[in-house]
């Protein structure tokens, strides 16, 4: 299907579709973090942020890998290693606690 927008104009493919999820998965990230800061009226950063950064950056990865582009591989890849460990840490914190919310969760 092609997509007009009148600045550009694309086809729209499944390939298209899975790039368009994983940005607006990884754009959720931002959102949630914002409103968790407005709510404790200081910045936070929610486990939810970690949980979204993982499905973008996961969904954008496949997407890279599709589209051959190195550049992007690697620059998902990267970030997968250090949202995985951030959500590594907040479980273990938490289990270590005795299952206490970590500090700044969500």
């Amino acid at each position: 299907m092609v997509v007009n927008l009148g600045f550009m104009i694309f086809t729209l493919t499944l390939w298209t579709a899975v790039g368009f999820l994983g940005q607006a998965f990884f754009s959720m990230r931002f959102i949630v973090q914002w409103i968790k800061s407005e709510r404790t009226r200081r910045s936070v950063i929610p486990v939810a942020f970690w949980y979204f950064s993982v499905l973008g950056g996961a969904t954008l990865l496949a997407y890279a890998i599709h589209r051959e582009d190195p550049v992007f591989i690697v620059g998902q890849a990267g970030g997968l290693l250090i949202y995985a460990r951030n959500l590594y840490f907040i479980h273990h914190d938490r289990a270590g606690a005795g299952g206490d919310q970590a500090p700044g969760g969500g």
